[in-house]
């Protein structure tokens, strides 16, 4: 039988409030915890027990405080990548985060895709879709990328913006839902 992490780490539709699952974001809490508990002096671009729970985080790669994060193990980030100021990322499907990429304060990722039938989205059932953004790519503060998006290298999302769709490399997009101007 396959596990709810199994089906998780596959994209099917999955419990999220299995107990393998719950365990795994409890470890990583804690690591989140420590990193925004810690002095900016003694956490440098990321607290050694952030780094430790995050799949690829070269040391080049800066995380500032009061920042969110669910597994760790789906997150992947490029040299001299940045995340201002409480970004949260739902990271139950895969995130790339592109080199030299810069993410503003408050900025959301989200990888759940909630079941559309009531009935199962009230027991906690959903898929994990990827996120995938480019190199050099600025995304302004408060923005939100859905789940499956795909964000070009050199492409710029203005403050506040939701990205539903995909973005072209080079493309600017502002507004809810995020167009291209």
């Amino acid at each position: 039988m396959t596990s709810e992490l199994d089906k998780m780490r596959a994209g099917d539709w999955y419990c999220s409030m299995d107990p393998e699952i719950d365990a795994i974001r409890t470890r990583v809490f804690d690591a989140v915890h420590r990193h925004n508990m810690a002095l900016p002096s003694e956490r440098g671009n990321m607290h050694p027990a952030l780094r430790a729970v995050i799949a690829a985080a070269p040391e080049s790669a800066r995380i500032e405080g009061q920042f969110h994060l669910l597994y760790g193990e789906n997150m992947f980030l490029g040299e001299e990548a940045f995340l201002n100021v409480g970004c949260v990322v739902l990271d139950s499907g895969r995130v790339e985060i592109g080199a030299r990429t810069m993410i503003g304060p408050k900025a959301q990722i989200y990888c759940a895709d909630h079941h559309r039938d009531p009935v199962l989205r009230g027991q906690l059932i959903e898929r994990a879709l990827p996120v995938t953004i480019g190199q050099d790519v600025w995304i302004g503060g408060c923005a939100i990328v859905l789940p499956g998006v795909t964000i070009g290298d050199g492409a710029i999302v203005g403050a506040g913006a939701v990205v539903t769709k995909n973005v072209s490399p080079g493309a600017r997009v502002i507004g809810n839902p995020a167009r291209e101007i």
